[in-house]
């Protein structure tokens, strides 16, 4: 199985240093991935002083940070209508503005830092390519959504059966892996020291404890995302799902004007078995989608980000939306995980244990959360008093998965459901009536 593209492009990167013993410092961050990289830039330009350290069990970006589908979404996981239930219609208000306020954030911070990321601001589209899709979608068609008529949504991109899309205008697409490592090297810079190698056993208040020594910190921020269940008592936070990608080879202009995505909007379509894409800043088709099965005891495995079958389904789902793009090689296919919380919510807790702080759940939807959330924490432990601090999803997160064989039944059965509504709606061209109510009360 080849690397993924934005590792591929990235090329070689220095290796930093495994912890070499026991360390006192002001805050410890475990995980280096976006969530704890803005984190710490964020600490280091707030309060100069501290001394922050982030450890990694591998390397910078190796989990979801460097394999993500490049979607910069300037909103969050869960519906509008779960928010409103959390907040009231104020509070999902200030959240939906500050997400959209965090696109101008990145777009600002990765300019200050010279961050090259193949940014590209151009919204995304959401397809509808069946009767119950466009049902959907036309019903999330409200404020700054537009629909489309299906002959404008075809000039915009040469999918099949397109019969419309939902266009969301706060959405950019980005190269995740330049992305990650220039946010490293950017916190490295403000003086955060990172350390990789160096898995984190168990977490408590004032103690990271890892396999080359323990720190001590006054606060400690868990980023580990769908890797938090290999911390001790923590197997049932958050439930890591699988999702798959490929890359094409570079398309030939005539490939690329019958794709179109002029621009590099985003796109995919109404399905429940989420799918996504982007035309990437060479010219290639960087696409993904919910291939692979959950695993029983949450257990993340190798083998599955890299199964044939599964990769099979993907590039058969590409086709089926470019049947013209058969002839065309696909030079990477790779893997990852995302967290997802019970109630499908992401969550930045803070003093979730006195001093042991944590954010995540992003349901694959963090590229942009991860530095707002960056951004509630640092200010939540400086005690800056920021308005960001008082933001609806600085809360608790939600309770923990039921344990096994609970927890499989329960995802095992929901996305056969999903799966099999999809290939209903398909032959049937109307929505599916079970997965709309299961859609509408899983995330309670």
């Amino acid at each position: 199985m080849s690397p993924s593209l934005w590792n591929d492009q990235i090329g070689d990167q220095p290796e930093r240093p495994a912890l070499a013993g026991d360390l006192d410092v002001d805050v410890a961050i475990v995980g280096a991935g976006y969530t704890g990289l803005w984190t710490a830039l964020y600490l280091r330009r707030l309060a100069p002083g501290l001394r922050v350290v982030i450890l990694d069990a591998n390397r910078v970006g190796f989990g979801a940070s460097g394999r993500n589908g490049g979607w910069c979404i300037g909103d969050l996981a869960a519906s509008d209508a779960r928010w409103r239930a959390l907040a009231g219609p104020e509070g999902a208000g200030r959240m939906h503005r500050a997400m959209v306020g965090t696109l101008d954030e990145i777009e600002r911070m990765t300019a200050q830092y010279g961050i090259e990321c193949d940014w590209a601001r151009s919204g995304a589209l959401h397809l509808a390519r069946n009767g119950g899709q466009e049902a959907r979608l036309r019903a999330e068609t409200k404020g700054d959504l537009e629909w489309l008529g299906a002959a404008e949504a075809s000039a915009r991109v040469g999918a099949t059966a397109v019969r419309g899309a939902l266009f969301d205008p706060h959405t950019a697409v980005l190269h995740p892996g330049k992305l990650v490592v220039g946010l490293a090297a950017a916190a490295e810079s403000a003086g955060a020291v990172i350390y990789e190698g160096t898995a984190a056993s168990r977490v408590s208040s004032g103690r990271v404890e890892t396999e080359r020594g323990v720190i001590r910190a006054d606060h400690v921020v868990i980023a580990t995302e769908a890797y938090t269940t290999s911390l001790a008592g923590r197997s049932r936070d958050l439930v890591p799902f699988y999702s798959l990608m490929l890359a094409t080879e570079p398309l030939s202009a005539d490939l690329l004007s019958r794709v179109g995505l002029e621009g590099r909007p985003t796109f995919t379509d109404g399905r429940y078995r989420v799918i996504y894409g982007q035309r990437t800043a060479d010219g290639r088709l960087a696409f993904g989608g919910r291939a692979a099965s959950y695993r029983f005891g949450s257990k993340i495995e190798r083998w599955v980000e890299e199964d044939a079958g599964y990769h099979g389904l993907v590039h058969s789902t590409l086709l089926d939306l470019f049947p013209f793009l058969a002839d065309v090689e696909v030079t990477h296919r790779w893997g990852g995980v995302l967290g997802v919380p019970r109630n499908w919510t992401p969550f930045v807790a803070v003093d979730e244990e006195p001093g042991v702080h944590r954010a995540g759940g992003y349901v694959g939807e963090g590229v942009a959360a991860t530095n707002l959330a960056g951004r509630c924490l640092a200010h939540s432990i400086v005690g800056t008093g920021d308005d960001v601090t008082t933001l609806p999803w600085v809360r608790r997160a939600s309770r923990r998965w039921p344990v096994e064989p609970f927890r499989w039944i329960g995802i095992t059965a929901a996305a056969a459901l999903f799966e099999r509504a999809d290939r209903q709606e398909a032959a049937s061209d109307r929505a599916s009536a079970a997965a709309e109510f299961v859609g509408k009360h899983l995330r309670r």
